[in-house]
């Protein structure tokens, strides 16, 4: 999404809006924890802030195809983030356009959770001598770590 900022640099325009939709390649998200992304929305701007730098400003929404931590099936996971980038850190020298893919790219990688679970039935995660546990069943159950657990909140 390459847009042109010369309108702002000439002092045309105060403000770029965008309203976008836009896909990735599958090559390119390929090696992270997502394993399908759907079109991703962003609703925002681009201005010159109090100090004349330029910002993108905006929030991006979508959805991500992830493998549930528990279950290991895949899930979709919806996610939002607001984003606020100085975009002279992007701009290369003597240019006036800038592609902003990248940076909202690198706004969607921050999104991907560590760990994400739809699981609500642990009953079915259990082998000889261990079963899952949901933090309710931790604290109140007859729990063998109960006085570590309650050691660590001492500390």
């Amino acid at each position: 999404m390459v847009i042109s900022l010369e309108e702002i640099y000439a002092n045309i325009k105060d403000v770029i809006l965008l309203d976008e939709e836009f896909s990735f390649d599958k090559e390119k998200y390929h090696m992270q924890d997502i394993i399908d992304l759907q079109p991703i929305h962003f609703c925002g701007k681009i201005e010159k802030d109090s100090n004349e730098e330029i910002v993108l400003r905006g929030k991006l929404s979508g959805t991500m195809t992830i493998l549930d931590s528990i279950s290991l099936e895949e899930v979709n996971y919806q996610f939002s983030s607001e984003i606020e980038e100085n975009l002279e850190d992007f701009l290369e020298k003597n240019k006036n356009t800038i592609d902003i893919l990248e940076i909202l790219w690198q706004n969607i990688v921050l999104e991907v959770p560590l760990r994400y679970t739809e699981v609500t039935d642990y009953s079915k995660y259990s082998g000889d001598g261990w079963k899952l546990m949901s933090e309710e069943e931790l604290k109140y159950k007859n729990n063998p770590f109960r006085a570590l657990l309650e050691n660590e909140k001492e500390e």
